[in-house]
C-alpha cells in the first residue's frame, strides 16, 4: 500500500539519529527562570503579579487580554523577582517575568479528575483555555481558539500531527513511543468537545516504533486511525497533513476549519490530557537538544522559562566545534545571538550546528529562472516571483502572487542553486505588506 502525502516537497538528511533513540530526561530544575507573557500568536498577557510576591508552580501569572491569548502560569516556585522586556527567539522585545526558585516545588492547587471525559465539551475547552495550552509545533495559536469554530463551519475531523517532518527534532517521537496513551486520551478530549467521530494520527514512516506504540493504543477505539505518511518535508504542514490524509484541499487564504478540519501537535494532545485530567497547566514541554554541535544529544521535559544555556549544559555542553545554535529545527527554526532567550511553549528544539554540518550562505546570485523553487513548493506557488518583487521593493505587486498562502517551510531556499534567501525575501514583503 502506497504511504500517503502530497505534491511537491523536498528530501532534506534528516539527522534524527542523533537523538531518536534517547528516552526523554526530566531536566534539572532551573534556579531562575525568565518566562514570557507572550508565548502565542495573539494578544500578549497582562502580568498578574509584582516585585516580591511568593508563587507556587502553576500559578498564573499573566491573564489573556482577548478571545486570541492564552494564560501563563509559573513553572517554580518561589519569589518573584524582576518584571522586565527581554527578546523572544525572533528578537522581537516581550514583556517577562522573572522568578526565582526556592527549590520547594510547591504546587498550586490542582484538581484531578478520573472522570474526565464525562465532563461536558464546553467545561473540557474551558479547562484547556485555562491550563494556557497552544499548539506546540511551533505555531502557538491558542488550542481554545481552534475548539471554538463558528457553528457555519462544523468539524467532522480531528488530525494529531506526528509527521514532525523538520529534520533533527525527535520530540514528538519520544513522546509517541513513551506516552502514546496520554496521546489517544488528548486525541479523545478533542474529538468530544468538537463532537467529531473520526480521529487519525499522522506519522512519517521512519518512525516505525511510533506507529507501532500510537496502534497499540488506539487498537479497539473503531473511530482513531494510525496513518503511516511518506517521508518527506513538509509533510507535517497542517494542509499538506490535511491532503495526504483526507485528500480534502485547503482554499488559498482558507483555514482547515473551512473544509472540516482541526489539526493538533502530539505535545499538545498530551498537555491536553494532562490539563483535563490533573487539571495542569502548561508549565513544561519535550524539547530536542540536539546537532553534532552537543556532545550527548536528546530529549529532555523542561520547565517554562528555562535558560537555553541549561538545556545544553544539561546534554553535556558543547562539543566539535560549535558555529550555530538555532531554536526550532534548521528549516523554520531561528538562529540565535545569543544564550540567554529562554525555553516557551513553542520551543521544539534547540539545535546546535558544528562546523561539520553548518554551510555559510555566502553570497547569493541571481535568478537563473530554473523552475525549482516552483517544482518543490507544496503550496503549488512561484516563490522565484515572489522573491523577485520583494528584492526590487514590489511589496505590493507579491499580494498578486498568493503571498499569504506561502506558511515559510523553507523549501525554496533550500533548493535553490543560487542560494538565494528567498524564504527570507518573502518574510521581508509579508511584514511590509501587513504594516
Amino acid at each position: 500500500m502506497a504511504l500517503l502525502t502530497f505534491m511537491g516537497g523536498v528530501h532534506p538528511p534528516d539527522h534524527k539519529e542523533l537523538s531518536s533513540g534517547v528516552s526523554i530526561k526530566k531536566a534539572s530544575p532551573p534556579s531562575r527562570v525568565l518566562i514570557q507573557l507572550s508565548q502565542h500568536i495573539g494578544a500578549p498577557c497582562k502580568c498578574t503579579v509584582q516585585i516580591g510576591q511568593e508563587v507556587k508552580k502553576g500559578d498564573l501569572i499573566g491573564e489573556p487580554t482577548g478571545f486570541v491569548s492564552a494564560p501563563v502560569h509559573t513553572s517554580v516556585s518561589g519569589k518573584v523577582v524582576a518584571l522586565m522586556d527581554a527578546p523572544n527567539a525572533m528578537g522581537r522585545m516581550v514583556p517577562a517575568v522573572v522568578i526565582e526558585n526556592n527549590g520547594k516545588e510547591e504546587w498550586t492547587q490542582l484538581r484531578d479528575n478520573p472522570d474526565y471525559m464525562k465532563l461536558p465539551p464546553e467545561e473540557l475547552k474551558g479547562k484547556i483555555k485555562d491550563a494556557g495550552i497552544v499548539g506546540m509545533g511551533g505555531a502557538t495559536f491558542p488550542t481554545h481558539v481552534k475548539l471554538s469554530p463558528p457553528k457555519e463551519k462544523p468539524i467532522d475531523v480531528v488530525i494529531i500531527n506526528g509527521a514532525e517532518c523538520e529534520p533533527y527534532l525527535t520530540a514528538d517521537h519520544r513522546l509517541m513511543v513513551e506516552t502514546p496513551q496520554d496521546v489517544i486520551e488528548g486525541l479523545k478530549i478533542l474529538m468530544r468537545v468538537l463532537g467529531v467521530k473520526k480521529g487519525y494520527v499522522g506519522i512519517e514512516a521512519n518512525k516505525p516504533d511510533a506507529i507501532e506504540k500510537m496502534k497499540e493504543a488506539a487498537s479497539g477505539i473503531r473511530d482513531i486511525e494510525v496513518s503511516p505518511l511518506e517521508v518527506k518535508y513538509p509533510q507535517g504542514a497542517e494542509k499538506m497533513l490535511i491532503k495526504a490524509i483526507t485528500g480534502r484541499d485547503v482554499p488559498a487564504g482558507g483555514l482547515p476549519m473551512d473544509i472540516g478540519v482541526v489539526v493538533q501537535n502530539v505535545g499538545t494532545a498530551v498537555a491536553i490530557y494532562e490539563a483535563c485530567r490533573y487539571g495542569k497547566p502548561l508549565i513544561e514541554r519535550v524539547v530536542t537538544v540536539t546537532g553534532l554541535g552537543i556532545r550527548n544529544p536528546g530529549n529532555v521535559k523542561a520547565r517554562i522559562g528555562t535558560p537555553i544555556t541549561e538545556l545544553i549544559e544539561d546534554r553535556g555542553g558543547f562539543a566539535d566545534s560549535p558555529v550555530k545554535v538555532v531554536l526550532g529545527g534548521p528549516m523554520m527554526g531561528f538562529a540565535q545571538y545569543t544564550l540567554d532567550v529562554p525555553v516557551t511553549k513553542g520551543t521544539s528544539g534547540v539545535l546546535v550546528m558544528s562546523e561539520k554540518e553548518y554551510v555559510p550562505s555566502g553570497k547569493f546570485g541571481h535568478c537563473i529562472k530554473c523552475g525549482r523553487c516552483v517544482d518543490a513548493c507544496p503550496m503549488g506557488l512561484m516563490p522565484s516571483m515572489l522573491s523577485l518583487f520583494a528584492e526590487r521593493g514590489f511589496y505590493e505587486e507579491t499580494k498578486e502572487y498568493n503571498l499569504f498562502d506561502c506558511f515559510e517551510c523553507g523549501t525554496c531556499t533550500y533548493v535553490c542553486p543560487s542560494k538565494r534567501p528567498i524564504v527570507q525575501f518573502i518574510r521581508l514583503a509579508k511584514s511590509l505588506v501587513k504594516r
